[in-house]
Order: C-alpha cells, then sequence, then structure tokens
C-alpha cells in the first residue's frame, strides 16, 4: 500500500476525525481542570462513567441526544466528587484521582452486571446517524457527511473554549486561580467556588468522551473499551501547553497515528510492501506520540499553581 494514497483518501480523514474525538473531549475537559489548578487523573473513569451512563439512558429510551445529557450529568457528579476532595479538604489530587478512576470504573461495572444480568452480550441501541444518512445532500459531501454531531460538536468547542479563556472575565478568574490563588482571592473571587465549578465542567467533557464511544463509534458498551484514552488525554494537555488550539492538533496528530497503523494492519501488503508484525503497528501511535510531547513538553510552561492544594487564609 502506498502511503500517499492511503493518507490523501476521504475514508482516512474519516477515521482520523473520529479517532480524535474522545481525545479531544476529554483533553478539552483535563485542560479546563489543570487551568483552575487541579490535576484530575479521575478522566479514565470519568470517561468509562460517561460511555456507561450514556449507553444505559440511551438503551431505557432517552436516544443518542439524552444520553449524552446523562453522561453530562455523570460527569458533573463525578467532577463534583473530586473537587470535594481536592479542592475542599485539600487532599492529594493525584491520590483522590487514582481512587475517582477505580471508582467509577469500578461501579460502572458493578451496575452494567447489576442491570443485566442474565445478557451473554450488550444489548445495541440507535447511535448517532452520520449526516449523509440525514441529510442526503451532505452525503456527497466528503468527509463531512460520514461524520456525526458529537464530532463536530467536540471541534467546536476547541473556540469556544479558547475564547471562554481568554476573552471573558470567568476564563481570566480560572487561569488566575491556576496561576496564582491568592492573588485571585485578594480580587474578591472565590477560589474554590471557581476551582469547584472548573472542574465539573472539565469532567462533564470528559465524560463525554466516553459517550462518544458508545453513542457514536459503537452501539454498545462493553468493558475496557475506554482502553486507556484518558491517560493519553493527560499527557496531550502538556503537550497543548494548555491550549485549546494545540490541544485540537495534538488530538489529530494521534488520531492520524492511529488511522494509520489500522489501516497498515488491514492491508495485505503492509507498508511498500513490507510485512511487519502487527504489534509493531500497535506501538507506532504511542511511540510517535512520546517523541512529539517530550519534544512539545520541554517548553510548556506549567500553570504554577498547579496541584497544589490551597486553603483560605494562608500564605
Amino acid at each position: 500500500m502506498e502511503l500517499l494514497d492511503l493518507v490523501s483518501g476521504a475514508a482516512f480523514w474519516v477515521a482520523v476525525l473520529r479517532l480524535a474525538t474522545p481525545l479531544l473531549f476529554g483533553t478539552l475537559g483535563a485542560l479546563l481542570c489543570e487551568r483552575s489548578g487541579v490535576l484530575n487523573l479521575g478522566i479514565e473513569g470519568i470517561m468509562v462513567a460517561g460511555a456507561f451512563c450514556g449507553w444505559l439512558a440511551a438503551h431505557h429510551g432517552a436516544g443518542p441526544w439524552g444520553g449524552l445529557a446523562a453522561a453530562l450529568l455523570a460527569g458533573a457528579l463525578l467532577g463534583l466528587l473530586h473537587g470535594l476532595l481536592t479542592v475542599v479538604l485539600a487532599l492529594s489530587q493525584h491520590v483522590a484521582g487514582l481512587g475517582l478512576t477505580m471508582l467509577a470504573t469500578s461501579l460502572s461495572y458493578f451496575s452494567y452486571r447489576v442491570a443485566f444480568p442474565q445478557d451473554s452480550g450488550p444489548p445495541a441501541i440507535a447511535p448517532f446517524a452520520r449526516f449523509g444518512a440525514e441529510a442526503p445532500l451532505l452525503d456527497s459531501v466528503p468527509v463531512l457527511g460520514q461524520l456525526t454531531a458529537p464530532t463536530v460538536l467536540a471541534f467546536l468547542l476547541v473556540p469556544l473554549t479558547a475564547w471562554l479563556l481568554n476573552r471573558t472575565p470567568l476564563g481570566l478568574a480560572i487561569r488566575m486561580c491556576g496561576e496564582n490563588p491568592d492573588a485571585a482571592e485578594a480580587q474578591g473571587l472565590s477560589v474554590i467556588g471557581i476551582r469547584l465549578l472548573a472542574v465539573a465542567a472539565g469532567s462533564a467533557l470528559m465524560a463525554l468522551g466516553g459517550a462518544f464511544l458508545t453513542l457514536s463509534a459503537f452501539d454498545a458498551f462493553f468493558f475496557n473499551m475506554v482502553n486507556g484514552r484518558g491517560w493519553i488525554c493527560i499527557a496531550l494537555v502538556v503537550f497543548a501547553s494548555w491550549r485549546p488550539g494545540k490541544a485540537m492538533l495534538g488530538t489529530l496528530l494521534f488520531g492520524a497515528f492511529d488511522a494509520l497503523q489500522i489501516s497498515l494492519q488491514s492491508s495485505p501488503s503492509g507498508l511498500g510492501g513490507l510485512k511487519l508484525p502487527y504489534q509493531l503497528y500497535l506501538m507506532a501511535p504511542y511511540l510517535l506520540s512520546i517523541t512529539a510531547l517530550a519534544l512539545a513538553g520541554r517548553r510548556a510552561q506549567v500553570p504554577q499553581a498547579l496541584m497544589k492544594p490551597w486553603r483560605k487564609g494562608e500564605r
């Protein structure tokens, strides 16, 4: 298979955008949390919970949009729990985040077993339809006709998040809490309230990344479907230097690597006629992403108050 022919096809770029969508939701959510000064390592569990709650709501008749709303609510509630532990009680953000991942993941799997004890396989739902199926005129538009609404929503959130953080008083308050919470308090701002809001909103976006997997990429929920995407999002935030635009580029880069290895695995001729063990193809996106992260992370400017507990009145 010729590499140029592969990457120039519309099907390849559809795959890139679909693979990048859950990562983009998760990366924007993690970025919002971290710009306020809170590291949320519960992202993996929150994405699992979002995938389960979105699928369960759709299965019970809420439809795909209702599923997204259920996932959004579940993510916000888990974010508030993380905020209670790390912002209000000032506990270790690392320990609280890892504990939240284990709690949300285990609770989702347990709830699935309770809800469907006799099922050998997960019940299917009606996922989001691609634009070309809903509007036949769009079927002739390359790439766009093959996408679904959550993918477009994810990419629309990039300029919206950038505008929020850089052009609004709320965004300035969030960034101030992540850089110098004492200065924010001196301006009469509630550091605890702003951080709780940012963590809840960021966690809600993370849950949408998980819900995309069940409501758009697949039509069912199954164990281990998130498959480490949450940890990739944490790394992509560093790659992006905590900027939404660069976060989008990072997710597209990883999505392109992932789509490329999938295409090469399925090709009978491999890359340029060279057949390689499939494990090498599986490793390629992660190796290339680690390289890009190492190069970009050296120049990244970390929010000064990130992972630093803040207590009112303490200096």
